[in-house]
């Protein structure tokens, strides 16, 4: 299975520029169609708390046509507006075919930058059937709670997909978590973040593309750049076979979540 992993310096709330560069520059890395396409969290605006301007434009619109005309399959970090009046911090899978596959809000907004003023929480796991894989969208500071993790490894996630702006400040924390969090669920874990800087924070990227074992096959360094890795879905099945810890987990011990498979 390709994939492509798309690290850049956000253009703060400016879908339009956001977009053009995304496009851009996969074409200059020559990611071939079938390719599965995972951008950073809130990808064509920025970590803004600012629920007008996030959502001004489709988003999805944007994702379906580039997904047809360049036979992508991409997942994308956007906003959505909720009836509450609050936003949702979005993750949407679609598909050349002009199909949505999965679309996931944020279960844990991060409490400690006030995103839960702006963006209200998610409230179902989302797993989507992409080629070989089963793939679970995640969202940056869901890295953080690993009982998220493991119940989906248990519902049969083989590729965690997780869009990030995480702070530079902060980005040794990634790197271990997005190993532990592979290593725990025995999974593919792909990590896509953000460089460059917004009015708030700064970014350093690390993109990592980390295996079943928790071995690290493939990692971006500060600057833009698209990462791109071949997985080897059923290698990580044999994997969990020849080492079934998931087979000892409790799932009555991890809490009621409603789940959605697609």
């Amino acid at each position: 299975m390709e994939i492509a992993l798309v690290q850049y310096d956000i253009a703060w709330e400016d879908k339009p520029a956001n977009h053009d560069r995304i496009e851009a520059m996969l074409v200059e890395a020559e990611v071939p169609p079938g390719a599965f396409v995972l951008l950073p969290e809130l990808g064509d605006t920025g970590f803004s708390m600012d629920i007008e301007a996030v959502t001004a434009r489709d988003s999805i619109e944007w994702a379906l046509e580039l997904s047809a005309r360049r036979g992508w399959t991409l997942q994308v970090g956007h906003a959505e507006r909720h009836a509450d009046g609050l936003g949702r911090n979005c993750a949407t899978i679609v598909q050349p075919d002009g199909s949505v596959s999965a679309s996931y809000r944020k279960i844990f907004p991060m409490t400690i930058l006030g995103e839960h003023r702006s963006y209200g929480s998610g409230e179902e796991l989302v797993l989507a059937d992409i080629g070989p894989a089963v793939v679970a969208p995640l969202i940056c500071y869901d890295l953080r709670f690993p009982e998220l993790w493991r119940i989906a490894a248990l519902e049969g996630a083989t590729i965690f997909a997780i869009g990030a702006s995480w702070p530079a400040e902060r980005v040794a924390y990634w790197r271990h978590l997005l190993v532990s969090r592979a290593m725990e669920c025995q999974a593919w874990v792909l990590g896509c973040n953000r460089v460059g800087q917004d009015p708030n924070l700064s970014y350093s990227g690390s993109s990592m593309v980390v295996a079943p074992d928790g071995t690290v096959v493939a990692e971006a360094g500060s600057e833009a750049m698209v990462l791109r890795a071949t997985l080897d879905i059923e290698s990580g099945r044999q994997f969990r076979e020849r080492f079934p810890v998931l087979k000892d987990a409790r799932r009555e011990l991890l809490g009621a979540l409603k789940i959605i498979r697609s």
